[in-house]
């Protein structure tokens, strides 16, 4: 009988029909129990699934729903094979940067404020990144995505789909990928691309080349009033270079992940101006679960009928 460890509690209605000849073991989040397990369906959150890998005896499958797995990596040991969830995020994820966008463009966060405040700020204003056609008092807070030019740095799945849904809005889109090809340039010719951008999408994986691929220089490569999306991990990006970016009203920023993260209590990000901030959540919906339990249920079946398992992430991290 397999054994197949997964995350307590599980809603019924994400909860997929697994093959049988399995056995589940749900794992409590704050379990101190040790358990045996050939096949482990991982927390999507470190804070959980550490101390829980480290009660686990057995593993032979880590399973992630999650697509950036670098912090699983060490616990790829002779014997245990690593699983990601890629292909799992990219609506939500690819939804999230488009809503991140227009977000910015439109000045969403600073009309909440002002309704909280109960003060009409109407459109006789100008601001830091109000537009410059015409003199005051006629300048608009609010911006088009009509014509901007988009670079979306990292085009796989999820970049893709961040491309399918940004195209209505009549973009022109530039691509970086790790390699080039056709339509798509390599991370080596970034430096020349970046000034091109009115808005810059990271959606990288974590690696020894990302980490801080973001930092001083290439954030002073953006054009003034940039638009900086990070859908990627936190440690892309130079925090202390980005919060002085940010001050110096170079460039403006919708971030779902920081570094550190969580984000402390007190650190300058929070209040950074024309910063944008959600904790971590871009990909999860209730139908990222839905998606993510049935490709694990999925991925079980073709490890008990021998298949090869998809989505395989070797030690250098895809």
């Amino acid at each position: 009988m397999l054994r197949i460890g997964l995350p307590e509690p599980i809603p019924a209605a994400w909860m997929p029909e697994f093959p049988s000849g399995v056995d589940l073991i749900p794992i409590g989040y704050a379990s101190s129990e040790i358990h045996t397990i050939d096949f482990w369906i991982a927390p999507i959150y470190k804070k959980y699934a550490e101390p829980q890998f480290a009660r686990l005896r057995g593993v032979k499958v880590i399973q992630s729903l999650l697509a950036g797995v670098d912090w699983m990596l060490p616990w790829v040991t002779e014997g245990v094979t690593l699983c990601d969830g890629q292909g799992l995020h990219e609506i939500s994820t690819a939804e999230w940067a488009v809503a991140g966008i227009l977000t910015a463009l439109k000045q969403f966060p600073r009309y909440r404020d002002r309704q909280r405040e109960q003060f009409w700020d109407g459109q006789l204003v100008g601001g830091k990144f109000s537009s410059d056609t015409e003199p005051p008092p006629y300048r608009i807070l609010g911006d088009e995505l009509a014509g901007k030019t988009v670079l979306i740095v990292g085009y796989g799945n999820i970049g893709a789909a961040i491309e399918a849904r940004l195209q209505p809005f009549g973009v022109e889109v530039l691509r970086v990928a790790r390699s080039a090809r056709a339509g798509v340039a390599s991370i080596a010719e970034l430096p020349s691309l970046l000034p091109q951008a009115d808005i810059v999408v990271l959606i990288v994986p974590l690696t020894p080349e990302t980490h801080g691929m973001m930092n001083a220089a290439m954030l002073k490569k953006m054009r003034p009033g940039a638009l900086l999306v990070n859908a990627a991990r936190g440690p892309v990006v130079d925090t202390d270079a980005l919060v002085e970016a940010l001050h110096q009203g170079h460039i403006r920023a919708v971030l779902d992940v920081t570094n550190p993260e969580p984000l402390p209590v007190g650190h300058p990000l929070w209040s950074a101006p024309n910063c944008f901030l959600t904790p971590h959540v871009a990909g999860s919906t209730p139908q990222f679960f839905i998606r993510g339990y049935r490709f694990a249920a999925a991925q079980v079946a073709r490890y008990l009928a021998g298949e090869p398992l998809k989505n395989i992430v070797n030690a250098q991290g895809y």
